[in-house]
């Protein structure tokens, strides 16, 4: 438990939950939760929500839907299309959290900061998401969608234990995700016009 937090421990918690939003919300959602619950972190006021027992069992039935539904082929994009409009304002609402009604600026902050890391991350994982879903074997979606899995915890752990080393880790992995938007992109709309171009009418021949 932590007896008292400073601005920059909240700004690197409000960041880990608004980025890690992106990649896993009901993972984060119950997992924030839960830490509550049992006593091993002490959530900030505007977090404690989490920690109730409706909302820990609506997290953790999502979250058990969401880790079969991320591991299919196919089916894991389509997951992430329906959740773009869910993940960015969530996570720029549990940022928003972090600080409460109480610092009205810090938390209008927070939650840019979180809504802008959960488009980042939502967007990168999504292009990559699509295009391992170009190749016919299933193992790399299994792999990427495990590797969430992981990285998810790992980061909201070090945003409350090491703030300073999740910044350092933060600012790297938003490099390989900006890196995998622009690459991934190109690549995603080479494939579209591609497929688009498919079904196209090709020029129509004379008849004599």
């Amino acid at each position: 438990m932590l007896p008292e937090i400073d601005t920059m421990h909240l700004l690197a918690i409000a960041a880990a939950l608004g980025w890690a939003s992106g990649l896993r919300l009901y993972l984060v959602v119950f997992l924030t939760g839960a830490a509550g619950a049992l006593g091993w972190v002490e959530l900030p006021a505007g977090l404690q929500v989490l920690q109730h027992p409706v909302l820990l069992w609506g997290s953790g039935c999502m979250l058990f839907v969401e880790f079969f539904a991320d591991k299919i082929p196919g089916l894991d994009t389509l997951w992430d299309l329906a959740h773009t409009l869910v993940r960015i304002p969530a996570g720029a609402a549990l940022a928003a959290a972090v600080f409460g009604a109480d610092q009205e600026t810090w938390a209008v902050m927070a939650a840019l900061m979180g809504g802008t890391l959960a488009a980042t991350s939502h967007v990168a994982k999504a292009a990559t998401r699509a295009a391992a879903n170009s190749s016919p074997e299933p193992f790399s979606n299994i792999l990427l969608s495990l590797a969430g899995d992981g990285v998810v915890p790992v980061a909201l752990w070090l945003s409350w234990e090491h703030p300073v080393a999740f910044f350092a880790t933060l600012a790297v992995a938003l490099v390989v995700m900006l890196a995998l938007i622009w690459t991934l992109g190109r690549f995603l709309r080479a494939l579209l016009r591609r497929v688009s171009g498919w079904f196209r009418p090709g020029p129509a021949r004379s008849i004599r």
